[in-house]
């Protein structure tokens, strides 16, 4: 409610209390005739004003002090409103009308209390609503700036406008808003806390939206425009176009790779554009900026051919190779193939870093297709053409261990160049399964040129052939039959190996591996062997334990039988002559336990044996 809206002092008139003894007085007042009272009640009840509290009222300015303003409504009592609520009247005098909220028609003092703040906030609040809800425009003052947007105050109620409210393009300075007085509509209201949401942005929208069905209207395919970048992205800018947004592609600003909008443009910047597509239904328009230029295949590759040197930053590395930009927007593809003169592909990754400038030979060019391939190994000599003369067979050398196969390690000699040493070529004197026993990855290993293939590119090394063959020696040690004490250093399902003197290795079979209690041999065990194979060739050496101890035993068992044998022989001779057959029955039974194994008893029997030939026999003594 405005002041001119507020609400003019009623005036009625009030009937005299029926029930009021006008007699009554004591005559201080003196004495009226009932014509007298009727006259004088009528005009001291058209002299009263009723009023209501919290009611907006006009008031008449009817003195101004240093500190207060008396404001006559027309009640019984003036009313006092301090000075400062006046701020925004500096030019008050009396006479003039205002409007104020009567806050309470009398105080315990009987004062009349009013306040014309309250009224202003009231008659605000009711704008505020009003322009709400009939969709009105209204006024207000940026008074601060504050967390996520400003504070605009509307006739002393104070309203919030967020960032994203306050423009169509995004604000990034809130500051240069304070203070300026601008046009708004209300897009929330909270009656309870009376509080309210603005926009500004709604009022430039409906500007915009009758901007746009202009511009669509006149949008053709190819057709140049000047704009300003408005937001900006990692995949490309948005550019307004004077009442509606397109977007130029990240991919459509340069012939050239970037790999941000931010190294070509920035915000607020003017540029020309060119219209690649537009969708006039979803208002969606797809800008260009490279298309206002020639494409640089055209005009950057007129003296390029194969065989040409030049010279380009890489953009991208990727696991098969990388491209050279050798104009913006002229790339050439060096295959991880053709950066080195190895056959061992290798990381492109080990010879080049994105960003880096280098040379390079075109390989081919098509123009009509637009793709280049380009090398960086034809830059320098093959070294496979010379190897024979500066690696002949028999050379010695030291190289690094490049890499490390289940067959064996690749030793790298000099640029291009890898010799392949097999596991088998590592040790005259221990088996290897793997090359990580033997040397590790980046270590330097001297090796031996056993062999090359120049059509095929490959170079056999050795590394136990830079000494002499041991075996020749270990024939005249470890010879077949021959005894050796060992540790035994492992063990699998198929039997263990030992380890003998001059660090030679042999394998001992699983039967081979008993002992004499029946129990295998273990890691770390140490006990007699016998060489039961010996091969040079093959440099194969196999050993037994259990021979150790069953030989030995086998001769004792010879042994005994052969002394059964020769008592069995005495016994049948004696038997013979004497008669005594008992004593035969005794030998073969006797020899029937010896052959079963059971050795003691057969001791036993033969000492038993012996003591009765010595005895002479009861019937038969001897005669003198």
């Amino acid at each position: 409610m405005t002041e001119n809206q507020a609400t003019t002092p009623k005036t009625t008139h009030v009937a005299p209390p029926t029930d009021f003894d006008w007699s009554a007085g004591s005559g201080k007042f003196g004495t009226y005739s009932s014509e007298e009272r009727q006259r004088m009640e009528s005009l001291y009840n058209v002299s009263l004003t009723t009023v209501q509290s919290n009611e907006v009222v006009k008031a008449v300015v009817a003195g101004i002090s240093e500190r207060d303003v008396i404001l006559n409504i027309g009640f019984k009592s003036d009313g006092m409103v301090p000075r400062s609520e006046f701020r925004d009247l500096p030019n008050l005098t009396l006479g003039d009308e205002v409007e104020v909220l009567i806050i309470n028609r009398e105080d315990s003092n009987g004062h009349l209390l009013l306040s014309r703040k309250a009224a202003r906030i009231m008659n605000a609040w009711d704008r505020i609503v009003k322009s709400h809800e009939e969709d009105l425009v209204i006024q207000g003052k940026v008074k601060s700036r504050t967390k996520g947007g400003l504070v605009v105050e509307i006739d002393g109620i104070e309203t919030f406008l967020p960032g994203s409210q306050i423009d169509v393009k995004p604000v990034r300075d809130y500051d240069q808003y304070v203070g300026k007085t601008m046009e708004f509509k209300v897009v929330k209201i909270n009656p309870v806390l009376r509080n309210a949401v603005v926009s500004h942005k709604i009022l430039i929208e409906s500007d915009i939206e009758a901007q746009k069905v202009e511009i669509m209207s006149r949008m053709e395919k190819g057709q140049v425009l000047e704009g300003t970048i408005k937001n900006m992205t990692d995949f490309g800018v948005f550019v307004d176009l004077g009442g509606v947004d397109g977007l130029l592609h990240i991919t459509d600003m340069s012939w050239g790779r970037i790999s941000h909008p931010s190294e070509l443009v920035k915000l607020d910047d003017k540029v020309q554009v060119v219209v690649i597509d537009f969708d006039d239904e979803r208002k969606r328009i797809s800008l260009g900026m490279k298309q206002l230029t020639p494409h640089p295949w055209e005009a950057s590759t007129a003296g390029l051919e194969a065989g040409s040197i030049v010279e380009g930053r890489v953009v991208t590395v990727a696991d098969y190779g990388a491209f050279l930009e050798i104009a913006p927007g002229v790339e050439g593809l060096v295959h991880v193939s053709e950066m080195s003169w190895s056959q061992h592909l290798r990381n492109p990754q080990d010879f080049i870093k994105q960003g880096d400038t280098v040379k390079a030979v075109i390989l081919s060019i098509d123009k009509e297709d637009r793709k280049m391939s380009l090398g960086m190994k034809q830059l320098t000599q093959d070294p496979w053409i010379t190897i024979r003369e500066k690696f002949p067979v028999g050379t010695r050398l030291s190289g690094r261990v490049r890499n490390l196969t289940n067959f064996g390690l690749f030793v790298e000699l000099g640029e291009g160049v890898d010799g392949l040493v097999h596991v088998s070529d590592l040790s005259w004197t221990k088996k290897i399964n793997h090359p990580s026993e033997f040397v590790k990855k980046d270590q330097m290993l001297d090796v031996i040129v056993l062999e090359i293939d120049t059509e095929a590119r490959r170079l056999s090394l050795g590394h136990k052939q830079l000494e002499e063959n041991p075996w020749d020696t270990f024939a005249t040690i470890f010879f077949e039959n021959s005894v050796h004490q060992g540790t035994i250093v492992s063990v699998d399902d198929k039997g263990g190996m030992v380890q003998f003197a001059y660090g030679v290795e042999a394998f001992v079979p699983k039967k081979q591996m008993l002992q004499a209690d029946n129990k295998s041999l273990k890691v770390e065990d140490k006990a007699d062997f016998k060489i039961i194979e010996f091969n040079k060739e093959n440099r194969r050496i196999v050993a037994s334990h259990a021979r150790t101890w069953q030989e030995t035993k086998d001769k004792e068992k010879a042994g005994e039988e052969k002394e059964v044998a020769r008592y069995q022989a005495k016994a049948q001779q004696d038997s013979s002559d004497s008669g005594i057959m008992g004593e035969l029955s005794a030998l073969s039974d006797l020899r029937d336990q010896i052959l079963e194994g059971e050795k003691k008893a057969a001791r036993e029997a033969m000492r038993k044996l012996e003591s009765e030939q010595d005895a002479p026999e009861q019937g038969n003594a001897p005669t003198e």
